[in-house]
């Protein structure tokens, strides 16, 4: 099974190509010293849990999973800057700002996100996030002291940056905090197991694998209310207020997937589906009057698997971008 730092380096590179032109069809070498990760050895992480704080240097372009400082100084203009930071499915991020020496009426740039942005996508989508989408961004060139700390709504968040004079830059600390009820979520792997719950809340939650996948789900509860299960039209998702949705797609925002199959109707068993694009996104819409919960599994899609047809189990495949 491919590990998160495996999975860290395909996105950065997907991210790299296609800000390029590139193909997607990129060939992943093993890790150096000088690559843009870093591989926690397990005598790191025994140090890190013993209370010692991380430390390290930016890149331009760059991908965090883990708590601790960091510091980026321009060796030259850098104009088109990027850090990307992922957490656990059940935690959220915070960025503080511990020091920061830009010129912002030179053009400099210091701006966090709330989720993430690839190629003009964004994830949650407009749809999903409680916020708007200017209100997702926090300038440092406009609130400058003001906040200083930003927390994510997921599990997901990242820094732009623009600094065109050498030695200026900023360093910041990465901290991690639980959240009771992930809705929102970019897996760091592509296998896994997870269980969705949303308690009357009137929200719309995604959990994104960017892999093609299995997905299997083995328990999904709809309009759950005091004990009782509350009767479902016979006829299709049309009109409910509470239902699943799969989606698949080649970009990072829902909102712009194909729809490959909906669920309205509560069950235990298993329903099993293979999707062979590029990003799987699981999706609940809830009207907040129940408690709705789905538990699914999912593990990367191999060759033998798309010509394999299994029982109780449906094959997608996407088409290729317009």
């Amino acid at each position: 099974m491919p590990s998160a730092f495996q999975f860290q380096c395909h996105l950065l590179l997907i991210f790299l190509a296609a800000s390029k032109g590139e193909t997607r069809y990129l060939e992943v070498r093993d890790a150096g010293e000088d690559d843009p990760f870093l591989l926690l050895s397990e005598d790191l992480k025994r140090e890190l849990s013993a209370g010692q704080i991380y430390r390290r240097s930016l890149r331009c372009i760059d991908m965090l999973s883990i708590e601790g400082q960091f510091t980026f100084t321009a060796d030259q203009p850098q104009l088109h800057c990027a850090t990307f930071f992922i957490g656990e499915p059940e935690e959220l991020i915070t960025i503080d700002y511990d020091f920061v020496n830009i010129d912002c009426q030179g053009g400099d740039l210091l701006k966090v996100f709330d989720g993430w942005i690839l190629k003009g996508e964004k994830f949650p989508s407009s749809f999903d996030h409680p916020l708007t989408t200017s209100q997702r961004y926090v300038d440092f060139c406009e609130s400058g002291n003001i906040q200083k700390s930003i927390r994510s709504s997921q599990n997901v968040a990242m820094i732009f940056f623009r600094i065109q004079q050498p030695g200026n830059g900023f360093t910041v600390t990465v901290k991690k905090s639980s959240n009771l009820f992930p809705c929102n979520v970019i897996s760091q792997t592509p296998s896994g197991r997870f269980t969705m719950v949303i308690p009357h809340q009137h929200r719309n939650c995604s959990f994104s694998i960017i892999y093609p996948v299995v997905i299997k789900i083995s328990d999904l509860i709809l309009g759950h209310l005091n004990g009782l299960f509350l009767k479902k039209p016979s006829a299709g998702c049309a009109g409910v207020g509470d239902f699943v949705e799969l989606l698949g797609g080649a970009g990072l925002d829902p909102s712009k997937m194909f729809p490959l199959a909906d669920l309205c109707h509560s069950f235990h068993g298993s329903a099993q589906m293979k999707i062979g694009c590029d990003n799987t996104v699981l999706r609940m819409v809830s009207s907040g009057k129940h408690i709705n919960r789905v538990t699914f599994e999912y593990h990367q899609l191999d060759l033998q698997e798309t010509e394999t047809r299994k029982e109780n189990s449906i094959e997608e495949f996407c088409f290729p971008s317009i």
